[in-house]
């Protein structure tokens, strides 16, 4: 053992004294120890001096030097039950971003101390890995995974474009060749804004196209064969099979004004606590839709299948007239209130429909007519799983069976419906939209061959410009969906591509799952036909 000197604090006042003991004089050996020298000189008796009143003397000193310590202790003097600042611990500082209209009413400038890098980089939490349809990124940027994009292919991408869209050193400047339908373009580019307020310093520099018309317009089969021209990488909300356009979060998820459609964090919450109100086998027995029938033929086709004197193919059918419930305050269109049966249709119209996220998101069975469009998550659903396939050329008899078949089957059904509502709440969440759109537009930047540059007609873009002179609810959803500080995690991180052999095998179980519904549903007419 080593004869070792301590320096310990004694009492309450902070006094030094030393003493000498082994090194394995330590916790509740060191502390018993060191009360037996303090107790012992007091406990000895002495002559004219009784034990007895030095242990009762000593009682009062431990008190009187209780309240001394807790004096001390407590410089403010205040006793328990007195309510006293608490000092909190930050481990991260969260700086949030400013939003100034006084200074950019007087300037017409965009700040110029916009956060360019979180401070705390560094310690950021990593992010998880990212939703399967993430996936999806590498394949639509495989056109032009070896030849890169030029200037000259971005170009080319003008001719159908509503805008331009640069980022360079973190700030957004735009040029606008035509005004899009409503505020399609004004949110979009509201929606990239938050993004770099999100992560700022993170999103490359970068130059893009954006069309917001529904339908997508670079055709495949024009740039095939040995002499054909690169595709133009053109941006926008939807695509198909046959067409190349690079498929983007849509305007809606930060707010449709026109049509009174919160922003999606805010809305997604409240679809979350509509679908509670009525527990899926006390809802409507029947398959439900409500939407603009005349923007489709398909849709037009759809009423047929509606309740009438001579038949009932189990649908409920409305059409919605949102010019008239525009001048109603919206009062019958409000979405978190529409959980009610137990089946809900989902149709395109002139193409894909923002209304897909809100139907798969009340625990009901979405009844999906076979799509032609798909948007950013939508090749991340599985039939049977998430969604019932309908047929498009048979609407009604195969909505009649759907509807049959999920109220005599209402176990697998209920967990239909709840697949796709948890799609929706856990993998559709506002931070992987703006994850989906930070991951794909880095991998678009990193294909860029020529450095991006602002045009002398473009014009820079950042919240207090769109914000500060918008009005209504244009102005109130963008209130609302304004990202108010950088993150404290890092985006999540991409999947790998999908080699052609998995590629395959999950188209493969997709198209499995359709044709197995359609052979259940020729066997249901066929036994309803031989009654």
């Amino acid at each position: 053992m080593w004869n070792i000197q301590r320096t310990v604090r004694g009492g309450c006042g902070g006094g030094r004294q030393r003493i000498q003991g082994n090194e394995n004089m330590t916790g509740w050996g060191f502390f018993r120890n060191f009360a037996d020298t303090i107790w012992r000189p007091f406990m000895k008796s002495s002559p004219g001096r009784p034990a007895s009143v030095i242990v009762v003397a000593f009682t009062i000193f431990l008190v009187v030097g209780a309240l001394a310590c807790s004096r001390l202790l407590n410089p403010t003097g205040n006793f328990p039950g007195h309510k006293t600042a608490t000092t909190s611990y930050v481990t991260r500082r969260q700086v949030e971003i400013p939003l100034n209209c006084t200074e950019y009413t007087r300037t017409g400038k965009c700040p110029g101390n916009y956060p360019t890098s979180a401070d705390d980089d560094q310690e950021r939490e990593g992010g998880a890995t990212c939703p399967e349809y993430f996936r999806w990124i590498h394949e639509d940027l495989r056109p032009w995974a070896h030849t890169g994009i030029t200037k000259e292919m971005v170009e080319r991408a003008k001719k159908t474009a509503n805008f331009k869209l640069v980022i360079i050193g973190g700030k957004v400047y735009v040029e606008t060749y035509q005004k899009a339908f409503q505020t399609r373009d004004a949110f979009t580019v509201w929606g990239i804004l938050q993004l770099l307020r999100r992560y700022p310093g993170k999103v490359p520099d970068l130059e893009l196209m954006f069309d917001c018309v529904d339908w997508p317009v670079v055709k495949a089969v024009d740039h095939s064969g040995p002499n054909a021209t690169d595709p133009p990488p053109l941006f926008r909300y939807c695509a198909d099979d046959a067409t190349l356009d690079i498929v983007f979060p849509d305007w809606s998820f930060w707010g449709w004004p026109e049509v009174n459609i919160k922003p999606w964090e805010r809305l997604l919450g409240e679809l979350k606590e509509g679908n509670k109100k009525t527990t899926w086998t006390k809802r409507e027995p029947h398959a439900y839709w409500k939407g603009n029938p005349a923007v489709a033929e398909t849709r037009q086709d759809l009423l047929k299948c509606n309740l009438s004197q001579s038949h009932d193919w189990n649908a409920r059918l409305y059409a919605q007239d949102w010019i008239s419930e525009s001048r109603q305050g919206f009062k019958k269109s409000d979405l978190a209130s529409q959980c009610n049966h137990r089946f809900k249709i989902y149709i395109e119209g002139s193409a894909w429909s923002v209304s897909e996220k809100y139907i798969l998101s009340c625990d009901s069975v979405t009844l999906v007519v076979t799509p032609r469009y798909y948007d950013f998550f939508t090749r991340g659903l599985r039939p049977v799983h998430h969604y019932w396939p309908i047929k498009e050329d048979d609407k009604c008899r195969s909505i009649k069976f759907a509807v049959d078949w999920g109220n005599s089957h209402k176990k697998k059904a209920q967990e239909i419906g709840k697949a796709a509502s948890d799609f929706i709440q856990e993998e559709l969440k506002m931070e992987y939209v703006y994850d989906y759109m930070f991951h794909l537009l880095s991998s678009y930047a990193k294909l860029l061959r020529y450095k991006p540059f602002v045009s002398n007609k473009a014009v820079e873009l950042c919240a207090e410009s769109m914000v500060c002179k918008a009005q209504g609810l244009e102005k109130k959803f963008m209130m609302d969906s304004m990202v108010k500080a950088p993150s404290n995690t890092n985006p999540c991180t991409l999947p790998p591509p999908y080699d052609p052999p998995s590629l395959h095998s999950h188209l493969r179980r997709k198209q499995s799952s359709i044709l197995q519904v359609e052979l259940w549903e020729k066997k249901y007419w066929e036994k309803q036909s031989a009654q």
